[in-house]
């Protein structure tokens, strides 16, 4: 990434106009980045409504439960797309795919309820076999000109593998691929989908996305005020976390993520941003 610019009194100013937005605006250089990036007369003002499309329950906990805390804490309206509901997520052979798949809605309503996320979708689609084919796009952009976001948070689809410990599930990948498929250009294009428009819905202008978990992030957010509240959403996922002890392991991570970016504070959350046209 290149070294930080430091912004001139002119810019330092427009971050701060920027400053109660959830937008790249969270830190003096992404700020300014937002700032120069967007065209100010057609920036709508006021809180934002933000979609957080992501493959499984827990996964928004683990990569973007604190950045979601902050925003809905600053008044933003956040919602959460479950692209599955998690039916395979379970080495008990005496579980069922639908006990589970129940037992993990419940968990992630519980955790989105602790965030101060009101309104969560499940599309469905079976745990461990999601493929972003013209199919899932459709359903995508049919969540996205109903809900009709500001910013979409999903997960980053270019990452397969992190270090020589972790594959990324393909789920993750395909649920990142198929979202920024729907978000440009199939949610903007009138003529994408033409049948959704018999049902009244019209195309709609994602203006902001982050790549949560990303493989080259260049924002970061800090969550320090919000960490233990990410750490209350992530308990809510007992099937999940089970005896697991995470909550060093999680303030490891976000302390590491801050300490790579001068004024992120104690704790950080980062994503890969992207201001769109």
């Amino acid at each position: 990434m290149p070294e930080p610019v430091d912004p001139t009194p002119d810019e330092s100013a427009q971050a701060q106009n920027l400053a109660s937005q959830p937008s790249a605006a969270v830190d003096a250089e992404s700020m300014v980045t937002a700032a120069q990036a967007a065209a100010p007369e057609a920036e709508p003002t006021g809180p934002k409504r933000v979609a957080v499309v992501i493959a499984h329950p827990d996964d928004a906990e683990f990569d973007c439960a604190g950045t979601v805390a902050r925003w809905t804490a600053e008044g933003h309206e956040v919602v959460y797309v479950l692209l599955t509901s998690g039916d395979k997520g379970s080495s008990d052979p005496a579980m069922t795919p639908e006990r589970l798949a129940a037992t993990r809605e419940t968990e992630q309503r519980d955790a989105c309820a602790i965030l101060g996320v009101h309104d969560v979708v499940f599309l469905r689609h079976p745990d461990g076999t999601l493929v972003p084919d013209l199919a899932l796009r459709r359903d995508l952009v049919r969540v996205i000109r109903r809900l009709k976001p500001d910013v979409v948070i999903c997960q980053d689809p270019t990452v397969r593998w992190v270090d020589q410990s972790y594959l990324n599930h393909p789920d993750h990948r395909a649920a990142g691929e198929a979202t920024l498929d729907a978000v440009y250009p199939a949610a903007r294009d009138r003529m994408t989908f033409p049948e959704l428009l018999a049902d009244g819905l019209e195309p709609h202008k994602v203006r902001e996305v982050y790549l949560a978990g990303a493989k080259e992030p260049d924002v970061w957010i800090d969550i320090t005020a919000h960490l233990e509240t990410k750490l209350a959403a992530l308990r809510a996922h007992v099937s999940q976390i089970g005896d697991w002890d995470f909550a060093p392991e999680i303030r490891d991570w976000a302390r590491e993520t801050a300490a790579k970016h001068e004024g992120a504070g104690d704790y950080a959350e980062s994503f890969k941003y992207f201001k769109l046209d």
